[in-house]
């Protein structure tokens, strides 16, 4: 099920009364298999996912060895707020420009700087009446 939160809350604001499922609406998921693995028939596919998830299960626990990590366990996992923040992160600013590598990221800043410098330049003759002016 879908909740329009948006359609509830202009009802909200109409004050109108509605129910818990006068605004949801059922919603379909077609699982499609990877386009890479098209030409496999649906028991060869689940075969290559099947040995995915037990290479991943089999990495695991040597990962979280190596990492000195203990698994929580499902107790302490549904003690836990889903609200809570962690007290810190690991978040560090976005890079200005996302690229697939360094060249190709100081390609764009060159092509950006001399974008920048044909703007400014058309605008300072603009300013000083010259006519007509090209901005890049």
């Amino acid at each position: 099920m879908w909740f329009n939160r948006t359609e509830e809350f202009a009802a909200r604001n109409r004050r109108e009364d509605f129910g818990r499922l006068k605004y949801a609406e059922e919603e379909g998921l077609v699982l499609s298999q990877l386009p890479c693995w098209a030409d496999l028939t649906p028991e060869q596919y689940r075969e290559r996912i099947t040995e995915l998830v037990d290479d991943i299960e089999a990495e695991a626990p040597a990962d979280r060895k190596t990492r000195g990590i203990e698994p929580l366990g499902v107790e302490a996992i549904l003690r836990q707020d889903p609200h809570t923040r962690p007290n810190q992160t690991k978040k560090s600013p976005a890079p200005a420009v996302h690229a697939a590598s360094k060249e190709a990221r100081k390609k764009f800043w060159e092509a950006y700087s001399a974008f920048v410098a044909g703007f400014r330049e058309a605008a300072e003759k603009l300013k000083t009446g010259e006519w007509p002016v090209r901005f890049p």
